[in-house]
This record gives C-alpha cells, structure tokens and sequence, in this order.
C-alpha cells in the first residue's frame, strides 16, 4: 500500500520534508531551556513546518555543536508520510494493516497472487543483521560519555530538569537470546538526565519495558537497555502505535519504513540496535535502584507528580560523525503525540470494525488527552446496541481501557462535529435512561482526577434514535429537503452566489 519512497532513516524522511518546503533552519541562538520549547509550540499551533535549530544553546550559555530537530510529526500530512503514505490514504493502509493482522484464506489462485503486497510486507519485518552502522561512526565510552554534550531540553518552567522526550527504548526479556528481535520491545518512555552517564526510565506498570525489567528483577540480574534517539520515522511510529503483545515494534518497523530493518549489535550491551539511527545511549538499568522522577509537564497539560522509577547507567553513547538531536514536547494539546494520535485513529478504524461491525466512524477528541474521549457512530439496529458496542470498546485494546467516556451515535452524526454531538445529546438522550456508570475500573495512572491511582470509573452516553423498548413513546423524525429541491439551490447559488459554493 506505500505510495511514498522508502524512508529508512531520520534522514532519508527530513530529505523529503525538505523537497516538499517542510523543513526550515534556523540559524540564530535558541536556548535549549524553554525558549525552544516555546518556538516549537508555536509553530506546531500554527500547523508549521519541520524545525531544524542549528545553535542550540545550553542553560551556561555554551554553544552546542548537535543540531536539533523538532516539529518532526507537527501535522497530520507528515505522520502520514511517516507511515509512507498521503493522508487520503490513512484509511487503505489501516485496511491493509488489519488485513495483515488477521488475513482470510485465499479463494483460489487469483486471489492468493493478488496478495503478493501482503507478503513483501511481511518480509519487510525481518531485519537485517549486520554490516556497517553509521550510528557506530563515533563510539564513546566511560568517562568519554557526557549527557550534557547532547542538547536535551529542559521544556516547561516547572520540569525537574532536562528530559528526553523522543527516546526509543529497546529492550527484551530475561529468556531471551539478543538476537531474538521478535521478543523486543521498543517503547517511548520519557528519560529524565540525573548526571553525565544516569537517566530515569519513567516506564508505567503495564507497559512493555517495565514487564521485560520485571523479568530480569526475578533473577535479581541488571537488565541491558539501548535508547534510540533519531530513529527512522517507521520505528517512531511503530513505538507509538497500539501494536498486540505478540509484535514487536522494531520488526514491524520495517512494514511502516518500506525496506526492512538494518540492526547491528551493541557496543558494550548484549542488545541490538538500528543501523541507521542517529544516537544510541547504551547501558544497564538495575533491579531495585530508583530515583525520584519529576514532575515534568504532561499531555494532560498539568505536571505530573514525583514518583520513583528505575535508573539506567549509561555505559556507551554511540552516533553518526554529524548526528541530529530529535526532540519534541507535551503539554496539553495540541502537541506531538495527539497530532500522531489523530491519525491513528483513522489507520486503527478498519482493525475496530472488523470486531465491531456496526461502528461507521470514531473520533478521539485531540482536546481530550486523544485518548480519554471517545466518540462513535453506529449503524444501529437493535435496543441496547449502543451499550453493547461501549462494552466492547472497553475490553477491545488497553488504550480503550483508558477511555473514561464513550458517547454513541447515529450514523447520520459526524462523530467528530461538536455541533452534531450537541444535537444528539440534546434530543436523543435522557440522563436517566441513557447514561451508564461503571466503578473501579481500570484508569491511566497520569488521570489525577481518578480517586484512587490506576483506578476510576466510566460513563457511557447512549445518544443514539431509541428502539422499541427502549422508550415507550413516539419517537420523533428527523427533518430533511427533498434532494431535488437541494438540488435545485445549489444550482441556483452557482449562478447568483458562486462564493457561496465550496
């Protein structure tokens, strides 16, 4: 399904934001504490291009030689071009995607040579292991490593300090050998710098770092860790995506990059890491060692409380001769991660309905942390189907699990209209028949309106028409022009309003 060329670097992919007049370079001083984060800000509202900021400056003042790069996923157009495709046709690609998750049998010859895409596609995930690795060009290790030659940032007024905010966190399990890619796992976990060669790996309890970090904790062994910093935008994307348990995202990559991965090993771990990446931070994070973390400005848009979590000790950084620092920020949207969300949600659509047949569209609301909102529009047939497909939703994916509210609709509302959603909630339901709450279910630990950590309840609002027993009285019927007359005054605005005319 890729239309767009390969992107197997961070490079390859700023080429094309270049030739498409994506990319802009600044070339004067912008300090990397707040003042950098500010200018991404506003040129992300303003739906602004790839930043490139040539002199970062740290907060002594010093010139850092390491360019930084920001504003990488800024607009829907670029997270789709990410993903190697325009943005019309997000949708094709989540059908094939959902095709490749769960493909039907073949019905007959025809059928299986038509799916030769499929299978280049699942050839795409082996990697390649080996050969030369441009992000090995410069080794440095022991006293040689200094976080503070990188120019990490220090985003918000009230952040602990600097953090990373762009890492890729590959690890694997204890039983694991290190060549066994299929049982990595590559996660974007916040790391905070503690000193010239230690970091915080804010990982949650359910996440993938934190389960394989439980593996090596049962053994009472250190766990080998290496942090990607400038990936190819199929492993960014790879690690943000809601991918199953049983794939892992450095494998998949190679599907969302158009060629497949190139890895080599690790200079001082037993890991292995991408060939062509920028920066490689290389190093050991122990069983029981634990710093404070924070608090650092969130998606939430409210900073997040201090709380300890595991430390890694850095023991080489490796990268290219010239390498670039990619960064970004969170706050409350919009930022990065709800632009990458909004078009998740359209590649993830297709793999929903193949469970739930009856959803026509969903919206995350981006305001709504991308996540904690969600919106669905249903072709409704039953009574009680709108509970059905909240019940659904919830126990579907861990990320719905996060969903604190679920409003169904019609298929005749544009589930991403506030207007349409008004209306429906306005003349389709009624508060005491038509909301369900739920208790003590499972809640995103960073939800500090939750009562307890980890643990909230869900409501559920069911403004859709009503069905039989669902009310005993006449239900109303929606109001609508002939489509001739409509017809007819668009005609006639052609000829006498052609403003008017979209």
């Amino acid at each position: 399904m890729r239309t767009l060329p390969p992107f197997p670097s961070l490079r390859s992919f700023l080429d094309h934001c270049a030739e498409a007049g994506e990319l802009r370079l600044i070339p004067e001083p912008v300090a990397i504490r707040h003042q950098m984060s500010a200018v991404h800000r506003a040129v992300l509202g303003r739906g602004g291009p790839v930043l490139r900021f040539d002199a970062p400056v740290s907060k002594t003042g010093a010139r850092l030689s390491m360019p930084v790069v920001t504003n990488l996923f800024g607009t829907t157009a670029r997270v789709a071009a990410g993903l190697g495709v325009t943005l019309d046709e997000v949708g094709e690609l989540g059908a094939f995607l959902a095709a490749l998750r769960a493909p039907p049998p073949p019905e007959g010859l025809r059928d299986a040579l038509s799916r030769w895409p499929m299978l280049k596609a699942a050839l795409a995930t082996r990697p390649k292991i080996g050969g030369k690795a441009p992000v090995q060009e410069v080794v440095l290790e022991g006293a040689a490593v200094d976080m503070g030659a990188l120019p990490v940032q220090t985003l918000w007024p009230g952040d602990a300090g600097p953090l990373i905010t762009w890492p890729v966190v590959l690890t694997r399990p204890a039983e694991s050998a290190p060549d066994a890619v299929q049982t990595y796992n590559a996660g974007v976990y916040r790391a905070q710098v503690i000193g010239r060669d230690r970091l915080i790996l804010r990982w949650l309890a359910h996440r993938g770092g934190a389960a394989h970090h439980r593996s090596w904790q049962r053994r009472g062994e250190k766990m080998p860790v290496a942090i990607v910093l400038g990936g190819s935008p199929g492993l960014l994307l790879s690690a943000a995506l809601p991918l199953p348990e049983t794939v892992s995202e450095l494998s998949f990559s190679g599907v969302l990059s158009g060629t497949r991965p190139r890895l080599v090993a690790a200079r001082t771990v037993p890991i292995l890491v991408p060939s062509d990446a920028e920066i490689v931070l290389e190093g050991w994070v122990d069983p029981q060692e634990t710093a404070p973390e924070g608090p650092f400005g969130d998606h939430t848009g409210y900073y997040n409380a201090v709380e300890p979590f595991p430390v890694m000790q850095i023991t080489a950084i490796t990268h290219r001769r010239d390498p670039l620092y990619l960064s970004t920020y969170t706050g409350r949207p919009p930022d990065e991660p709800a632009i990458i969300g909004e078009v998740f949600n359209r590649l993830a659509l297709p793999t929903i309905r193949a469970q739930i047949p009856e959803i026509r569209d969903l919206w995350l609301p981006p305001a709504a942390c991308s996540y904690r909102m969600a919106v669905v529009a249903i072709d409704k047939r039953y009574p009680g189907q709108a509970r059905r497909v909240m019940m659904a939703l919830w126990g579907m994916l861990p990320q719905f699990s996060y969903t604190k509210t679920i409003i169904v609709v019609d298929d005749d509302i544009d589930p991403a209209n506030w207007d349409d959603i008004a209306w429906a909630l306005a003349t389709r339901m009624d508060p005491s028949r038509d909301v369900m709450i739920l208790r003590d279910t499972p809640m995103d630990y960073l939800d500090f309106a939750a009562p307890e950590p980890g643990l909230a309840g869900k409501m559920g609002i069911d403004a859709t028409n009503k069905l039989g027993p669902e009310t005993r009285r006449d239900w109303g019927e929606v109001m609508a022009m002939a489509p001739a007359d409509e017809a007819f005054a668009t005609e006639l605005l052609a000829r006498h309003l052609p403003e008017l005319i979209r």
